[in-house]
């Protein structure tokens, strides 16, 4: 494994640090990655990430429960036991479709919030028994801690955070995963 610099600078305030990130990406520094106690709304666009893709998986999930559904009933209802309830002979899925919504709409957010979650834990990489990578305790609690690469301009980057407001800079050594 390779080892790499990173500055850590710690802020105590969330407007306080999205000035600062700010300041960073005005200057042209790659922030690594930000802890924070709790969300901080805007902080993405701050830092200039992506818009996020996991609404379209939402979809996509949610057309899947809806195909599982239709799929599921027009077997168990209309071919596999079709059963005369109600008087309502079950000949036909149109016929019945009108029973069959509220089905239909369950297994459509079932399926779409189940799979989410799973992606979301996939993505973020979080699985069972995994280690936390929190490199501060105090961001669990009320600090927020900027992450930086560092290329040899430890003092000037410094001393940028430390006009943004950080209350505390250290630079550590940091072992890459790849």
């Amino acid at each position: 494994m390779e080892t790499s610099k990173v500055i850590h600078a710690i802020y105590t305030d969330d407007d306080v640090l999205m000035n600062a990130v700010k300041s960073v990406r005005a200057e042209k520094h790659h922030i690594e990655e930000i802890y924070t106690p709790f969300p901080v709304h805007g902080l993405d666009k701050a830092m200039g990430l992506a818009p996020t893709r996991l609404a379209i998986t939402a979809f996509l999930y949610g057309a899947v429960g809806l195909a599982v559904s239709i799929f599921m009933m027009k077997y168990i209802m209309i071919e596999d036991w079709p059963q005369n309830i109600g008087g309502k002979p079950s000949f036909s899925f149109i016929e019945n479709m009108p029973a069959f919504v509220p089905i239909m709409f369950e297994l459509t957010v079932f399926f779409a919030a189940h799979l989410m979650v799973i992606t979301f834990y996939l993505r973020s990489r979080l699985w069972p028994f995994k280690d936390a990578e929190n490199p501060d305790p105090r961001t669990t609690d009320d600090h927020f801690l900027m992450e930086i690469a560092v290329h040899n301009n430890e003092e000037a980057l410094t001393k940028l955070l430390k006009e943004t407001g950080a209350v505390e800079v250290n630079i550590i050594e940091k072992e890459d995963e790849h």
